[in-house]
C-alpha cells in the first residue's frame, strides 16, 4: 500500500479492496490509495458508523465510516436479524420513508429489498415524506420497526439513517446497543441480503397521509380563534425538503387561508443540493432569509420554516419593536407549551394527571411554567427518542400533553413518538391566532410568559472538531471540565454537579454525592456535564451525538418587571452568558 495508514484502518481498506465489493467502490478506494489520501482514507476507515442519537448518520461516499449501499446495507440486515430474533412467532412487519436528499431513494428501495429478502413484509412511501409521519406510519400499520433515510439538517454531503421501534419511537436501549451487535455479527457482505423479495413490498401513500392528517387536525383546541383569525398572514418555506407535502395542505384543512409558501424553496429538490442555502437547517437565519424577505414584504404575522425530513421548525415574529425576528428553540418551546396548558386550562382539560416532557438542555422556564399549571414537567436526556420513553412508560397511567426540546423540535399529542414539524406549523399557526384573537403578538404573549414565570435565556456555544483527530480532541475537552470543574460562573458559585457519564450527582457545598436514576424516565449513562449555581445559572458540557461538534448550553435567569425593561433585561441576560463562555475559554 503506497499510503501510510493505522494498522485498523489500513485493515479495514484491505478487507474492502479484496471482498466482494462492486467495481467502482474498489476503483474509488484504490484511487485514494494512489493519491496518498491518508487523512480522507483514515476518516472513511477508522470506524463503522454508529446509532447515536439520531440513529446513524455520515458523510456519503465509500467507506465504513461513510454512508454507502454496503454501510446502510449492513445496518439493514443487523436490524432485520434482530427483528427475526425478538418476534419469531410474529409477521414481522417495517414502514420505510424517505426525503430529499442524495441517494435517499436509492437508500430506501435497497432497505426494502433487504427487510424483503430475510422475509419481512415492507411499507414503502410512494414519494419522499416528512419523519413524524413515518413514526405515526409504524403505529397505524402496527409494524415491529421503521427506517427514515435523511441527515435531518445536515449538510448536503449527508445523509443517515434512523430506525424507529414497535412504539414509532427511535430505538433506545437496549435495543440501539443490540441491534449494533447484530451489525457487528456481520462479517462480510455476503451476509447481507441484497435481492428482494418484490411480493413483501407495499407502497403506502395518500391513505397515510389523510389518517395523519386527521390525527393533527384531531389535536386543535382553540377553532374560534382560527375562524376569528383565518386570514392571519403565515409565511412558509419547507427548505427544499419534505415539508411541502403537507405543511400548506394541513394549514388550509385547519382554516388558514392566507399562507404564502415560498416558491424557491418548495421544490423538494430531489438531488439533495439544497441550491438556496448553505445549511438546511431552520436554526440558521440564513436559510431562513427568504422567508424573512417575502414576511416583510407582506407584513406577515408568522413565518415558518421546516428542515429536510421536517421533524424540526424555525420560527419567526414581529417583535416588540414590530421588527420581525426569528425566535430560538427554547422561546419557540415555551410558546407552544404554556399555550397548550392554557387552552387545555381554558378547555377545563386539566386534572392533575397531565405532564409535559423536555431535555435536561432545554429551558427550566418550561419546568416553571408546568409546575404553575399544576402540571408535571419530566426531563430527559437529549435526543427526542427520551421523551418517547417517557410517554411509552407512562402510557395508561398519566396523560402526554406536549413536549419539546431546544433544537427546534416539539411534539404535540401521543400518535407520533418523534418531534413533528407537521403538527408543530399546524398549532404555532394556531398559537399565533389564539394571541392574535386576545389583541397579542406571538412576541407579546412571549413576555407575558417572562412577567410571570421569570425571562429565562439561553446561549450555545459550539465547536466543531473534524475527524478522529476532532473525535479525540472532544473527548479530551470533556476529561478536563471532569478533572477541574469550574467553581463559580459568572460570580456565582457552582453548588451541584451532575454527570450523566457516572450517574452521580455532587452537592459541591457538602461533598455529598447521590445516585442519578437510570434506566427509566429517557435517563441512562451518557457523556454530559452539567453545572448549577445559587442564582439560577445552568451551564451544560455535551458533545453532539450526530455531528462532529461539542455544545456548551449556558442557561441564566432575570426577572422582567415590565415590557419597557425588556431590552435592558435581555442585554444583561446576553452578556452574562458571554462573561461565562470567556471565563471557561469557549469564546
Amino acid at each position: 500500500m503506497s499510503v501510510q495508514l493505522e494498522e485498523n484502518v489500513e485493515k479495514k481498506v484491505n478487507s474492502w479492496l479484496e471482498g466482494n465489493y462492486d467495481d467502482d467502490t474498489k476503483a474509488s478506494i484504490q484511487k485514494l490509495i494512489d493519491e496518498g489520501s491518508t487523512t480522507e482514507l483514515t476518516d472513511a476507515f477508522y470506524k463503522d458508523l454508529e446509532f447515536g442519537t439520531g440513529g446513524l448518520r455520515g458523510l456519503i461516499g465509500i467507506g465504513s465510516n461513510r454512508m454507502n449501499r454496503y454501510t446502510v446495507g449492513k445496518a439493514t440486515q443487523g436490524l432485520a436479524n434482530y427483528l427475526t430474533k425478538n418476534f419469531p412467532d410474529e409477521e414481522v412487519k417495517v414502514a420505510i420513508a424517505y426525503d430529499s436528499r442524495i441517494k435517499s431513494d436509492e437508500f430506501s428501495q435497497i432497505i426494502a429489498d433487504i427487510f424483503s429478502g430475510n422475509g419481512i413484509t415492507v411499507y414503502l412511501f410512494d414519494s419522499l415524506r416528512p419523519t413524524p409521519e413515518l413514526s405515526f406510519a409504524i403505529r397505524e400499520l402496527d409494524c415491529q420497526s421503521g427506517v427514515v433515510v435523511t441527515a435531518s439538517h445536515n449538510p448536503k454531503e449527508y445523509n443517515g439513517y434512523k430506525a424507529y421501534w414497535v412504539d414509532g419511537s427511535q430505538v433506545v436501549a437496549p435495543h440501539d446497543r443490540n441491534i449494533i451487535n447484530e451489525v457487528n455479527a456481520i462479517e462480510s457482505v455476503e451476509q447481507i441480503k441484497f435481492e428482494g423479495n418484490s411480493d413483501l413490498i407495499h407502497s403506502i401513500g395518500e391513505d397515510i397521509d389523510k389518517k395523519y392528517i386527521d390525527h393533527i387536525l384531531s389535536l386543535s383546541i382553540s377553532k374560534e380563534a382560527i375562524a376569528n383569525q383565518k386570514d392571519t398572514k403565515i409565511v412558509f418555506t419547507p427548505i427544499h425538503g419534505t415539508g411541502v407535502k403537507l405543511v400548506p395542505r394541513v394549514l388550509k384543512e385547519m382554516g388558514f387561508t392566507n399562507v404564502t409558501v415560498i416558491d424557491k424553496q418548495a421544490e423538494p429538490n430531489g438531488n439533495g443540493q439544497f441550491p438556496t442555502v448553505v445549511y438546511p437547517n431552520p436554526e440558521e437565519s440564513e436559510a431562513m432569509s427568504l422567508a424573512l424577505e417575502k414576511a416583510k414584504e407582506i407584513d406577515a404575522d408568522l413565518i415558518m420554516g421546516t428542515d429536510p425530513d421536517a421533524d424540526r421548525v424555525g420560527i419567526g415574529a414581529k417583535n416588540h419593536h414590530g421588527e420581525l425576528q426569528l425566535l430560538n428553540g427554547n422561546q419557540t418551546a415555551s410558546l407552544l407549551i404554556y399555550y397548550l396548558l392554557s387552552a387545555w386550562k381554558e378547555a377545563g382539560k386539566l386534572t392533575g394527571n397531565q405532564f409535559v416532557c423536555k431535555t435536561i438542555v432545554t429551558t427550566d422556564l418550561i419546568d416553571n411554567m408546568a409546575d404553575g399549571f399544576g402540571v408535571k414537567c419530566y426531563n430527559t436526556l437529549t435526543g427526542f427518542k427520551y421523551i418517547a420513553q417517557v410517554i411509552r412508560e407512562k402510557e395508561g397511567q398519566e396523560e402526554f400533553i406536549g413536549g419539546g426540546e431546544e433544537s427546534y423540535g416539539y411534539l404535540i399529542g401521543d400518535a407520533v413518538r418523534d418531534k413533528d414539524a407537521i403538527a408543530s406549523c399546524a398549532i404555532m399557526a394556531e398559537v399565533t391566532a389564539y394571541a392574535k384573537d386576545k389583541g397579542l403578538s406571538l412576541f407579546d404573549m412571549l413576555m407575558e410568559i417572562y412577567k410571570q414565570y421569570g425571562f429565562y435565556y439561553e446561549g450555545l456555544i459550539s465547536i466543531t472538531k473534524k475527524g478522529k483527530s476532532g473525535a479525540d480532541e472532544i473527548q479530551q475537552m470533556m476529561a478536563d471540565f471532569r478533572a477541574n470543574p469550574p467553581k463559580t460562573l459568572a460570580g456565582a458559585p457552582v453548588i451541584r454537579m451532575d454527570d450523566y457519564k457516572s450517574l452521580k450527582n455532587v452537592d459541591t457545598r457538602s461533598g455529598a454525592i447521590f445516585n442519578i436514576p437510570a434506566g427509566q424516565m429517557g435517563i441512562e449513562e451518557s457523556n454530559v456535564l452539567q453545572f448549577f449555581t445559587n442564582d439560577g445559572t445552568k451551564f451544560t458540557c455535551r458533545p453532539s451525538g450526530t455531528e462532529p461538534k461539542i455544545k456548551f448550553y449556558v442557561g441564566v435567569r432575570a426577572n422582567l418587571e415590565d415590557n419597557a425593561d425588556f431590552d435592558a433585561v435581555y442585554a444583561g441576560l446576553k452578556e452574562k452568558v458571554q462573561t461565562i463562555g470567556k471565563e471557561l475559554g469557549l469564546v
